[in-house]
């Protein structure tokens, strides 16, 4: 299983004081300027924040100069072409990808400091389907950032993996091995342990890719449900219809932000030919 299959924020460092790349690359120490303070109910309210974000791999950029800020307590979707930077948006501000320039904050903060607060559910294809561990041991790591690697995990902790594994509706697949699920029973599971760690902002990375509609349609009923209870989501997709139909908010991008806000101003007919080249059909 690779760093992102397992990696949910918080699970990536021993300690809080580790430094993601995307904050090493902000070149600012742990204090506040007084610009800062007299903004801090502002960036409070945004569940992520980037300015002037750049990344690059094997020195190909990627991203270039990206601000953006998605608000707390909302569905929101990171939507553009293939190639456009939707994953590398998200993995650069969970420090996932090493070559970063600029500031990121999650619900306000450096991320070292809000670690337990934000999950990540990461594409299907970077999970490793042979590895030997069963669906619950999956979900269980959700409880780790609490507890730590080492510790045993408390009868409240077991409650939890249990609770969460029935309301995505796999807590009958709980000795499966993952590898002898389904796409959409193991999306399901990654999502039941991004559940069970009890976080405030979920990011997932094209979680509808190889599930049926049935299952697309349980996947976005919890998040959306998450955010009615305060919660903030943030999903990588490709689908523009869905998205109009049901997010509340949307990243346009194409190497760096083309729009962002209410879906229906961010898909509009010159916002896509611009990220597209041209605009897809049917999307309203």
């Amino acid at each position: 299983m690779t760093d992102d299959a397992l990696f949910s924020a918080e699970e990536a460092e021993d300690t809080d004081d580790a430094r993601s790349p995307a904050e090493e690359a902000e070149n600012t120490d742990d204090a506040r300027s007084p610009a800062e303070e007299a903004d801090a109910g502002t960036r409070a309210e945004a569940a992520l924040r980037l300015e002037g974000v750049s990344a690059s791999y094997g020195g190909r950029p990627v991203l270039t100069g990206v601000d953006v800020t998605i608000p707390a307590g909302v569905l929101s979707a990171v939507v553009g072409p293939n190639g456009a930077g939707k994953s590398t948006l998200v993995k650069a501000a969970l420090g996932l990808v090493p070559s970063v320039r600029g500031r990121v904050r999650w619900l306000g903060e450096p991320l070292r400091r809000v670690r337990r607060r934000v999950a990540y559910v990461p594409q299907q294809d970077s999970v490793a389907k042979d590895f030997p561990i069963t669906a619950v041991q999956v979900v269980e790591m959700g409880r780790y950032p609490h507890r730590g690697w080492l510790r045993r995990l408390t009868r409240e902790d077991d409650e939890v993996v249990a609770g969460a594994m029935e309301q995505v509706g796999v807590a009958d697949l709980a000795d499966r091995p993952i590898d002898e699920l389904s796409g959409g029973q193991r999306q399901r599971v990654f999502l039941a342990r991004a559940l069970a760690q009890r976080a405030d902002l979920i990011v997932l990375d094209e979680p509808f890719t190889a599930v049926d509609a049935r299952t697309e349609a349980m996947l976005l009923e919890i998040l959306t449900g998450l955010c009615r209870g305060g919660a903030s989501v943030i999903a990588v997709h490709h689908d523009l219809r869905d998205v109009l139909e049901h997010f509340d908010h949307a990243v346009l991008m194409a190497g760096t932000v083309v729009a962002a806000g209410a879906p229906d101003e961010v898909l509009t007919t010159e916002h896509l030919e611009r990220a597209y080249g041209m605009a897809p059909l049917a999307v309203r």
